[in-house]
C-alpha cells in the first residue's frame, strides 16, 4: 500500500483535521488559488453566502501550498473525512494531480478544485466586493473573515505569501474597523 498524498491550499493549511506523518511545501501547476467558491454552509449562509478559496484551472499559473503524506493504513478514513468536508455541496471536485514538492519529488495528490459549472462558482469577483462580501458573511465554522485572516497569516507564516489574501485580510480589518 502506497501512502496518501493531499494538497492544503487553504483551511488545510491550518486545520487539516486529520493525522499526517510528513509534511512539506508544494506546487501545483495549472491552477490559482482564488476566492471563487460561494460559501452557504461553513462560512455563509444560502441567505448571505461567504466566499471561500478554491482551486481555479487557469492555464500558466501555479498554486503553492502544503502537502500532507497520510500513512496508508489511515488513507481510507481520511478520504471519508475529507469527501464530508469538502464535498459538502459538490462544488469541489476531487481530483489527482502532480504536485511538485519542496524537496524535488513529484507524488500524485489529492486535490479539491472548483466546478465552474456549479452555482457556487464565483470567479471573476473584484476584489473590493470580496472583501465587503468576507466582511459581513458569517457560517457555520464561524466569521468569513477569521477563515480570511487565518489563512492569510499560515500561508505568510509558512514563507508563502499571498498578495490577493493579504490585501484582502488588510483591506477586511479596515472594514471591520479592527
Amino acid at each position: 500500500m502506497q501512502p496518501l498524498w493531499v494538497f492544503g491550499y487553504g483551511s488545510l493549511v491550518w486545520n487539516p483535521g486529520f493525522a499526517w506523518s510528513s509534511r512539506q511545501i508544494a506546487r501545483l501547476d495549472g491552477f490559482r488559488r482564488s476566492f471563487c467558491m460561494l460559501s452557504i454552509h461553513h462560512r455563509g449562509t444560502e441567505a448571505q453566502p461567504g466566499l471561500v478559496l478554491a482551486l481555479d484551472a487557469a492555464e500558466g499559473a501555479e498554486c503553492h501550498g502544503v502537502a500532507f503524506e497520510i500513512a496508508a493504513e489511515i488513507a481510507d478514513e481520511t478520504l471519508e473525512y475529507l469527501r464530508a468536508r469538502e464535498l459538502i455541496s459538490a462544488a469541489y471536485l476531487e481530483q489527482v494531480r502532480p504536485l511538485t514538492l519542496q524537496d524535488g519529488r513529484e507524488v500524485p495528490a489529492v486535490v479539491y478544485v472548483i466546478d465552474r459549472a456549479h452555482p457556487q462558482y464565483c470567479g471573476g469577483m473584484a476584489l473590493e466586493d470580496q472583501a465587503q462580501r468576507i466582511a459581513r458573511a458569517v457560517g457555520g465554522r464561524g466569521p468569513n473573515c477569521d477563515y480570511l485572516h487565518q489563512t492569510a497569516a499560515h500561508l505568510a507564516g509558512l514563507g508563502l505569501p499571498d498578495p490577493e489574501l493579504e490585501w484582502l485580510s488588510d483591506r477586511v480589518k479596515v472594514l471591520k474597523g479592527v
